[in-house]
């Protein structure tokens, strides 16, 4: 509320110094140029939203005006020769005069460096009042969820706060939903991660939700985005170095879950001086979790009817060294830098599956016992490199930008498997099984791309651009017998599998003003993709070659100062994961198997939406979705042999219809709530292993943020989630509800934070699937992953330095959310 408040204030004041001016700087001849930073005098902060006045030395003729950005910088280009005076005024500060600014022909240029602005005695108390910053912010076309700050960022992990952003749902395998849509990607800095789902969730798991600064969430993204993503794309910005000289943090936390101890700690450390802005960053946590599951499958044969009834627990660990993530950037000048970007992860997983499965011909009738337990061991490892160009070719806005990313990501997973079959019948043991997976896969990803901004007239940019990207697969998956002394290779089920896919896209992006209330943003983007599938043991080869265009069009009506409306169109695509395409079976239990389907094709999206967006605050988007291919998961049966595989297809296709609310409400003072509520229709349809398919759901959820400024500088965050039924594919979900709570507390000047999180409070997140599979064939799944858990982090800031405009880099790749395993 202060920053709306001041910056309708900071308008005013511009407005009515515009007002005066004789002269505008897009129509000035001149070459010269002022620039500085404006700063408070006591605090050292920078000082937003301020009006400058540039004034004719002596005359006092205005000409010209602007605002103070967002880290207290300001310029005026353009200039002619001639001495120049600057006035600087802002609500409850003393307005500061600078004179005798000259320009000439051997100094046209003028760097103040940074300028201080005293206080006022007396202030407005809208001013002094200790106010919250908006966690969410509605712009034209994206949903900006701040994390920075926040006491439910504390202790957390990244995939804890990606969770919760508004109208996400992030499974616990990793399967992001936007909205009750599934298609969502991922990315880090607006670069793509490349990771399978459970990839993704390890991933964000060992990051600490501390080195976040926001989640965008882009429903229809433009031409100048990779198309991949149907439901649109969920991009987390990681803090970035804004410090002049040297400032950071380090923390530690500890949670426990009611069986099991995790820890995290950390740091970064950011250092600017002269051309050169560095930073890096450590994360080394061990995360644990586990879920007791129940399972009941009934499958229904010509003779006979079978019943399955499965009780399980699990356990996992991941822990490894402290996950780095370091860059630099060199400006040689305001208009030109380059840089360097690398991440570095690595850590071990290990897990145990252990399922009771009593097997009867009626319910409650068992007649076999199978007790089988699973162990499973990953190293995870994932490089990511980004080397890049960034230029500013004018005042007006004309950039150049270049790209080269190397990835490379190595799995080395291995699994046992022992189940021992009882008979419950007569006292005795059937047989037992001993069988070992081996399963390495690694992904070597290069991409390069470049981006150009022409800045026009009138408000008018036109944008266009070419992306080139290839990602190598490499899959040897081996099964074995194990009941020997030496493991016995089952050929049956071992698979070695190369893919090798090959992206090429280009695109045209323009922006134009229609009349006074009108913007229109219309793209299009071309996409080729060259793609070759091996399985080396038999030589079969899949090659695949397809191009498309990928148009999108938005347009923004300015109805009046606190109401706009946005209508959006866009197409967009899903391609396979490259896991998914994997033609290894992946074994679970004796009677529950995952494959892969080299055969999968991508699904298309068309997505239509309006936006009504009042007070830049509040908004109401109309959204409708026409997916064809869809790409699900499909349960198929084995008759003879009860058998489960759980492999991934494509379904004709969905149509989701959608009414998504955002209203952050203040309550009292200190009391700020940010809510969502969604409203949604999906019907899936097609055929799946010979069973047409209809399945549809009027879904709605609700989630509700609360922010409470508590005396002595005590602040509450509490966190509900409900989600009613839903429907994906042939499944269909329970509804379930969730709450979490954070208390924060902040000491030495708000330099030492002290956080206290509670999870799932009520123990209530619970995951209850269920689906026909056939006539007569019903699989039942609850299960409850243990989020139920307790944290409490310190962490301590530093800071030598005062803040500078610094420019956010950004990344560029678009394969790595499909590296699957």
């Amino acid at each position: 509320m202060k920053k709306v408040i001041l910056f309708l204030l900071a308008s005013l004041c511009l407005m009515l110094v515009s007002s005066t001016i004789g002269l505008a700087q897009e129509n000035a001849n001149g070459t010269g140029k002022i620039s500085g930073i404006l700063l408070d005098s006591l605090t050292g902060k920078p000082v937003e939203f301020a009006t400058v006045a540039l004034l004719q030395q002596g005359s006092q003729q205005s000409v010209n005006g602007t605002l103070t950005g967002k880290q207290g910088q300001f310029s005026f280009s353009g200039l002619e020769e001639g001495t120049y005076e600057l006035v600087f005024s802002f609500i409850g500060f003393k307005t500061k005069t600078l004179p005798q600014l000259t320009l000439t022909e051997s100094k046209p240029y003028l760097t103040l460096g940074s300028i201080k602005l005293s206080p006022a005695a007396t202030q407005l108390k809208e001013v002094d009042v200790q106010t919250m910053r908006p966690t969410i912010v509605q712009e034209a076309d994206r949903l900006v969820v701040s994390v920075e700050g926040t006491a439910m960022a504390a202790g957390a992990t990244a995939y804890d706060v990606v969770s919760k952003a508004p109208g996400v749902f992030m499974d616990q395998d990793g399967n992001v939903r936007l909205n009750g849509q599934a298609g969502v990607t991922v990315m880090l800095d607006n670069k793509l991660t490349y990771l399978s789902a459970r990839d993704l969730r390890t991933l964000l798991e060992g990051m600490s939700a501390e080195n976040i600064k926001n989640i965008e969430i882009i429903t229809n993204p433009s031409a100048r985005y990779d198309a991949e993503g149907s439901s649109g794309i969920l991009n987390i910005n990681l803090k970035k170095n804004s410090q002049q000289g040297m400032s950071g943090s380090v923390y530690a936390g500890y949670r426990y879950n009611g069986k099991q101890h995790g820890y995290s700690a950390g740091g970064n450390i950011n250092y600017k001086k002269g051309h050169w802005n560095s930073f890096l960053m450590l994360d080394e946590a061990r995360r644990v979790g586990g879920r007791e599951a129940t399972f009941t499958r009934v499958f229904k044969g010509d003779e006979e009817t079978t019943y399955f009834d499965q009780v399980a627990t699990g356990n996992y660990e991941v822990q490894g060294p402290p996950a780095v993530r370091l860059g630099t950037d060199y400006s040689f000048n305001e208009q030109h830098s380059i840089g360097f970007m690398a991440n570095y992860t690595t850590n071990d997983l290990s897990a145990d599956f252990l399922t009771d499965t009593y097997i009867g011909p009626a319910p409650n009738a068992p007649v076999v016992y199978i007790d089988a337990d699973n162990y499973n061991t990953n190293r995870f490892q994932n490089f990511t490199s980004n080397l890049h160009y960034v230029g500013k070719l004018d005042t007006a806005g004309t950039m150049l930008s270049a790209d080269l990313d190397f990835v490379q990501i190595r799995n080395e997973g291995e699994a046992n498997f022992y189940n021992y079959y009882d008979s419950l019948l007569v006292d005795q043991p059937i047989r037992r099984d001993f069988l070992y997976t081996s399963t390495p896969n690694g992904f070597d990803i290069y991409a390069a791309k470049v981006d150009y901004t022409r800045a026009l007239s009138k408000g008018r940019k036109l944008e266009f651009g070419a992306k080139a990207s290839r990602v190598i697969s490499d899959n040897n998956s081996r099964f074995f017998f194990n009941n020997s002394e030496q493991p016995v290779l089952d050929p049956e089920r071992t698979t070695y599998f190369v893919y090798d896919e090959n992206i090429f896209a280009a695109y045209a992006n323009w922006k134009s003003k229609l009349g006074k209330n009108f913007s229109l943003q219309a793209g299009l983007r071309a996409e080729q993709t060259v793609s070759n599938g091996e399985r080396r043991l038999t030589g079969e080869v899949k090659q695949y070659s397809y191009f498309d265009l990928f148009p999108s069009l938005f347009v923004q009506q300015k109805v009046t100062d606190n109401y706009e409306i946005n209508y959006n169109y866009s197409r967009r695509l899903q391609r396979p994961n490259y896991g998914n395409l994997n033609p290894f079976i992946f074994y679970r239990d004796p009677y529950t198997y995952i494959q892969g389907n080299p055969d999968l094709r991508p699904e298309y999206t068309n997505s239509f939406g309006i936006t009504q967006t009042f007070k830049k605050t509040y908004s109401l988007a109309l959204e409708y979705q026409v997916t064809h291919d869809v790409i699900a998961e499909l349960p198929a049966v084995d008759q003879e042999t009860t058998t489960t595989i759980y492999y991934t297809g494509n379904l004709d296709q969905s149509k989701d219809l959608s009414l998504t609310a955002v209203a952050p409400v203040k309550v009292m003072k200190n009391w700020d709530t940010n809510n969502t509520a969604v409203l949604s229709y999906s019907a899936y349809s097609g055929n799946a292993s010979g069973q047409e398919v209809v399945n549809d759901q009027l879904f709605y959820m609700l989630q509700s943020n609360h922010t409470v400024l508590l005396p002595k500088d005590f602040k509450l965050e509490v966190n509900f989630t409900y989600q009613g039924p839903a429907v994906y594919a042939l499944y269909r979900v329970e509804p379930q509800v969730w709450v979490n709570m954070g208390l924060k507390k902040s000491f030495m000047d708000n330099k030492f934070d002290v956080s206290l999180n509670a999870y799932d409070l009520f123990k209530s997140q619970r995951l209850i699937i269920a689906a026909n599979v056939g006539e007569g064939n019903v699989s039942e799944f609850n299960q409850y992953f243990r989020n139920r858990s307790v944290g409490l982090t310190l962490r301590y800031h530093f800071n030598k330095g005062q803040k500078i405009d610094e420019n956010q880099r950004n990344n560029s790749l678009e394969e790595l959310r499909r590296t699957g395993n």
